[in-house]
């Protein structure tokens, strides 16, 4: 297992009327926890496009638990369960500033040949980056 942490203060443009952070702010919330959690691998998703692979989102899920409001410290885990094969899950935990479970998610991504356009399998390079941090937390 692979797991990564990375802390987002809420702007008050993510909140709505009600003071709460929008619902629709929490993929992107999943987005900045999975871009660093690769960057934390030694890579970033613009390399991979150089090296001829994108990761578009085949489907995501949402639960909500609990409000996150104006100024909370959240903190987004990015968890990998299972090296990917021609998907990658990641699992998402967001926590308030109280340490409270306020949010879960997964998000399926597939790999895609840039050249063909057609799903490929994880490239090697991709793999061995994740093997050589896993179960590191």
């Amino acid at each position: 297992m692979y797991v990564s942490e990375t802390n987002i203060r809420v702007r008050y443009s993510e909140t709505d009327q009600m003071g709460y952070v929008y619902y629709g702010n929490y993929p992107e919330f999943y987005e900045v926890g999975r871009a660093e959690a690769m960057r934390e691998l030694g890579m970033t998703y613009k390399q991979m496009e150089q090296k001829g692979v994108m990761m578009p989102i085949a489907s995501m899920s949402i639960k909500y638990l609990k409000p996150a409001f104006y100024d909370d410290l959240l903190t987004i885990r990015t968890i990998v369960k299972e090296l990917p094969k021609s998907r990658m899950h990641f699992y998402y935990e967001v926590f308030n500033q109280k340490k409270q479970l306020i949010n879960k998610g997964e998000t399926v991504l597939a790999f895609v040949d840039m050249t063909t356009g057609r799903p490929c399998i994880a490239p090697d390079w991709f793999l061995q980056a994740l093997e050589k941090n896993w179960g590191m937390q």
